[in-house]
């Protein structure tokens, strides 16, 4: 087995066994606590540009499956783990993780205490680092690291670049696709809406063309202050179409309501962060992945309320408008992988355009 090795910019190295794609990759160290779910949290565009550390110690037991995708294309600069099994054993599987790294041109490292790894990155936070052969200095790779300038346009990466449309025969809604994981699109086919899925820099002019009934932003990689233009979107269509944020979805609308956001130390990424429902006061399992969150004091000066609490950290994971039919959460109620504890939430988010087309119509035939 050929060695690799993983240099993180703090000068620690950790030596391991190369498997997937055999290139240098570089990006910010993060870590997912998920048991399963791999394949999907690979294909998450909101990891665009990040080296993930899956902390459960075997990945790739039950293979890829062509079920079980989050996006075509996995945005995703490297994977560590503590072991990779070869042999999958599941009947769904059609190749091995080695095999699908190895196609999408993704290195992996293998062999790597990830524990330890996971409390150098929970105490100092995330970290930029480069997977490389061990031929190379690590020295070299240390100043490498430590000069490493990160990507601030991952959601112009993985957004799509033209409009298309996903047919229903029911509610018309707008799709902001800032890195959209394929788990939302399923849900609201589920629920048979007329789906217009669009760029994260399509104007609110151009939504407001489209006469939806309502607007879902979704999930997506990196810094929410790095998409500006949809911040002022989002400031234009509030109060006129019904709004559902997912997590950066979440942030933006923060944003643009006047309240604030800040990066977190090592961020929430898994299947089981616990959330507590302030209104009644339930706590549900969620899936999650964001390096950002909404700061709680910045809501008492705006229109918002807090909804929903973290209960591992108190951070802020869900919000809504107090004037406008407008909410957002943290967490992903589409799972994909995780809980699907939520999932009621693209019901709510129905219901609510529902009852904005009801108010509407009242105020045409007033």
């Amino acid at each position: 087995m050929r060695k690799r090795q993983l240099v993180l910019e703090d000068g620690t190295i950790f030596i391991g066994e190369a498997f997937g794609s055999d290139c240098e990759s570089n990006g910010e160290v993060v870590f997912n606590t998920g048991m399963t779910g791999y394949q999907e949290v690979i294909t998450d565009p909101s990891y665009c540009g990040q080296i993930v550390t899956m902390t459960y110690p075997i990945v790739g037991n039950y293979g890829i499956n062509r079920d079980d995708f989050e996006t075509v294309t996995p945005f995703i600069n490297g994977l560590i783990v503590r072991e990779v099994c070869d042999a999958p054993s599941n009947f769904r599987q059609e190749e091995n993780l080695d095999q699908f790294l190895k196609a999408h041109g993704i290195p992996g490292i293998a062999g790597v205490d990830t524990r330890k790894l996971t409390k150098i990155i929970r105490k100092h936070g995330t970290m930029k680092a480069i997977i490389s052969n061990v031929d190379v200095s690590s020295e070299v790779l240390i100043d490498q690291a430590k000069n490493l300038l990160l990507s601030t346009d991952q959601v112009k990466k993985t957004s799509t670049v033209k409009p298309y449309v996903v047919p229903g025969r029911g509610k018309r809604i707008i799709m902001v696709d800032f890195g959209a994981k394929h788990g939302i699109l399923r849900e609201l086919t589920k629920r048979d809406c007329h789906i217009t899925v669009v760029p994260y820099n399509y104007s609110a002019k151009e939504i407001l063309r489209l006469k939806p009934d309502g607007l879902m932003l979704t999930n997506g990689p990196g810094n929410p202050k790095h998409v500006p233009e949809a911040i002022e979107m989002i400031k234009v269509i509030l109060g006129k179409v019904p709004i559902f944020g997912i997590c950066l979805g979440h942030q933006l609308l923060a944003l643009a309501c006047d309240a604030d956001t800040e990066k977190m130390t090592f961020g929430h990424r898994g299947s089981n962060h616990p959330v507590k429902d302030l209104k009644n006061e339930r706590t549900y399992l969620t899936s999650q992945n964001h390096s950002y969150a909404v700061k709680a004091e910045s809501l008492k000066h705006t229109a918002l309320e807090l909804t929903q609490l973290a209960l591992n950290d108190n951070s802020v994971e869900g919000i809504r408008h107090r004037n406008y039919p407008a909410f957002s959460v943290q967490y992903h109620p589409e799972a994909s992988p995780g809980p699907e504890d939520t999932n009621d939430l693209f019901d709510v988010f129905l219901q609510m355009v529902e009852e904005a087309q009801v108010k509407r119509g009242e105020e045409v035939y007033a």
